[in-house]
């Protein structure tokens, strides 16, 4: 009787520490916008050659589902209840892939999440994906240095650091995430452009 009356006020004790842990607030899961512009339907020569898109490294706030913010000096922190669908170096990659399909110029394309081998590999280090505040203004920033790989021996090829700043007029969420989408779009374009030129300067 007595290791049954220890037991009950056990579960009781337990269930009242569970009735005072803080409950997670419910947060709004964010896609990057869908590209705004692309160069489907030219004509274009396609490469011989393969790539591989992998995620570039980050910091571990910039590795995660956070929807970064600076609001001033190096205070780095993120929006309230609200994240990404996936981690920012999972999204910048993705819409990577979807530059160079647009552009047409590669075909024969492949991610990191597969073994496939390819002739080059396009990687780096993406150092901001945030919004960033000064004053009162405030921008969304990225920045990533790109690097450019020989596939079978990983030895560089090309580096080159890219970095967008898109004004925001409303820093509500939602603004912030068209923001980034149309940031996105304007690095996209610049990663292919050299991306291709780069390519057609190491591949016979």
């Amino acid at each position: 009787m007595k290791l049954t009356h220890l037991a009950l006020l056990a579960s009781f004790a337990l269930l009242g520490a569970c009735s005072i842990l803080p409950k997670s607030e419910p947060s709004d899961v964010y896609r990057l916008p869908s590209a705004q512009s692309g160069a489907a339907g030219k004509t274009v020569a396609a490469q011989a050659w393969s790539l591989r898109l992998a995620k570039p490294q980050a910091s571990e706030i910039l590795n995660s589902p956070k929807i970064a913010v600076i609001p001033q000096g190096d205070v780095i922190s993120s929006y309230k209840a609200s994240r990404w669908s996936d981690p920012a170096p999972v999204l910048l990659r993705n819409r990577l892939l979807d530059g160079f399909q647009r552009d047409g110029r590669v075909t024969l394309l492949s991610t990191d999440d597969s073994n496939f081998q390819a002739d080059l590999e396009l990687g780096g280090n993406l150092q901001a994906f945030q919004t960033e505040y000064q004053g009162t203004a405030a921008s969304v920033v990225i920045r990533l240095d790109a690097l450019l790989v020989r596939g079978y021996d990983q030895r560089i090829l090309a580096s080159r650091r890219f970095e967008v700043r898109q004004p925001l007029n409303d820093v509500q969420v939602p603004a912030v995430v068209t923001g980034f989408g149309q940031a996105s779009d304007q690095l996209t374009a610049q990663v292919v452009k050299w991306a291709v030129e780069q390519g057609q300067k190491t591949q016979p």
